[in-house]
């Protein structure tokens, strides 16, 4: 038996002296080597902490060398990796580590207080590590202790991560993500998008999602390619830094900003081999002014958290704007009917279907729900709207999932509305996504008042107080009453449309 994912990523470059990350924050070169000795340091850590096979480390930590080197560290260990986004509040943490039953919390020493109260109430240990990486009781930890590790043997359907997808519900569901999962997805991104050791990437992405961690670091892995590892997208810093780099994986709210300075041109893409964009519609007049100013064409493809990528638009070919290309090698995706599951022909619209290696194993003790959304033939229900044009072209039309896509982070409104609904005075709510020339969408809230004055500012206070940032409704607007159909549904379509100008 072997560890797939450990032996196809990274035991591959052991003893490798070229650079993987340059880590600009500490302006630290980290070689293959290097890397791979502390992620065994850390799985010696873990394993002491008492950490067996198949146990949840959950980590709540910043963008570091040392992060990526848990990851990699879980891995080589068998233990599951659950990475949070670094907004998440207490109550949101919570959940996430009463869910997965982790058995090892990591998050950042000024966290330590509040998450050491979780900790103690679902009997996790914990550990600590600083945003640069470099300091905290997991790091001093590892120092000293053996930079080899014996690997443990996993097969290739055994869990590797734990990646937390919000339901309509308002409860998260833990996608089970294996090792086949990330790895197939990965060898076939290298080769369709020619990846190689020669190639720099520069990687301003958070590392606690799929497009971060397991599209852009590991490509890079199997590729042998360097990363430039920048803490977030920093105009400025990446407008620098281009010159040096080979490749950019981000959102449209990169390539929006960076379109909106003058200095972002020809000359400074001209060392460039390749432009990705996912994790949110990139706008048709986004690519057209893309083109214009750098003769780059962005590549946009598609993906999700229980899937990974699913499609890409061609390396070699047109790259259509309003599409998200073609189906991967090795995965299927048809068109069917929300109700009878039929396939539809080419041109219709209908629901996205996917089956494929990358497909997840399902939700962590969500058996029903496992049960609705991954059909027992393999084919995953998205919930996405689509087509496929006449030459086989992939076009997402709209979400039958109630869902809200800002600054290529999913947000389900029903999280938020049952917020706004405790709230004094509010009678019932409905959140929408609506048009925002930054981040794609952005959050609003419709209210209506039970009779008494509503205090918008008090109401925000709590959703902070609840929620991460990027879930704020960038607005709460007041009216009489929420349109509905005639089965009393609250009709958000109407509501879209009406405030779909707000932003413009």
């Amino acid at each position: 038996m072997s560890n797939p994912l450990y032996d196809g990523l990274f035991a591959v470059h052991k003893g490798k002296q070229t650079t993987f990350i340059f880590d600009s924050l500490n302006n630290i070169n980290v070689s293959y080597d290097a890397f791979l000795k502390q992620a065994s340091q850390y799985a010696n850590v873990i394993t002491l902490q008492g950490l067996q096979p198949g146990d949840c480390l959950a980590a709540q930590v910043g963008k570091s060398v040392s992060t990526l080197a848990l990851y990699a560290a879980c891995v080589q260990a068998g233990v599951v990796y659950l990475p949070l986004n670094t907004a998440y509040t207490f109550s949101e943490i919570e959940y996430f580590v009463k869910d997965s039953e982790a058995k090892l919390i990591v998050c950042s020493p000024e966290s330590e207080k509040g998450m050491g109260i979780i900790a103690a109430q679902y009997t996790a240990r914990l550990m600590t590590q600083s945003d640069d990486g470099l300091s905290g009781s997991l790091f001093h930890a590892s120092q000293g202790v053996p930079t080899e590790f014996s690997t443990v043997d996993r097969t290739h359907d055994d869990i590797a991560s734990f990646l937390y997808t919000s339901g309509t519900t308002g409860r998260s569901k833990g996608a089970m993500l294996t090792q086949q999962n990330l790895l197939s997805n990965c060898e076939v991104l290298k080769e369709v998008w020619e990846f190689t050791e020669d190639d720099v990437l520069l990687h301003a992405l958070p590392i606690f999602h799929i497009h971060g961690l397991f599209v852009a670091v590991n490509i890079a892995l199997k590729s042998g390619a360097k990363i430039l590892l920048e803490p977030s997208f920093n105009l400025d810093r990446v407008i620098a830094l281009l010159p040096n780099v080979t490749t950019l994986m981000g959102v449209p709210t990169f390539y929006t900003r960076l379109l909106s300075d003058e200095r972002f041109n020809r000359d400074l893409t001209k060392n460039m081999r390749l432009f990705v964009s996912g994790s949110a519609p990139l706008l048709p007049e986004t690519h057209i002014q893309f083109e214009q100013r750098t003769g780059h064409r962005i590549l946009e493809r598609y993906g999700m958290t229980e899937t990974n990528m699913n499609t890409s638009n061609p390396y070699h070919g047109e790259r259509r704007a309003g599409t998200v290309g073609f189906p991967l090698p090795n995965v299927e995706l048809k068109i069917t009917d929300p109700t009878t599951g039929e396939t539809l022909p080419n041109g219709d619209i209908g629901q996205i279907e996917v089956r494929g290696p990358n497909v997840f194993k399902g939700y962590w003790n969500m058996p029903e729900k496992t049960a609705e959304e991954l059909r027992s033939n393999g084919f995953f229900i998205t919930g996405d709207l689509g087509l496929i044009d006449k030459d086989g072209y992939v076009s997402i039309v709209g979400r039958n999932k109630d869902l809200i896509i800002s600054g290529g982070y999913n947000i389900y409104p029903k999280e938020i509305e049952l917020i706004l609904d405790e709230q004094v005075g509010v009678l019932e709510s409905a959140v929408i996504g609506v048009p925002h020339p930054d981040f794609g969408e952005t959050v609003v809230g419709v209210l209506v008042a039970n009779g008494d004055s509503l205090d918008l500012e008090k109401i925000q206070l709590a959703i902070k107080d609840n929620l991460a940032r990027f879930k704020h409704p960038r607005q709460l607007v007041v009216i009489n009453a929420l349109p509905r159909n005639t089965m009393g549904k609250v009709q958000k379509n109407i509501l879209r449309e009406e405030y779909k100008q707000l932003f413009k």
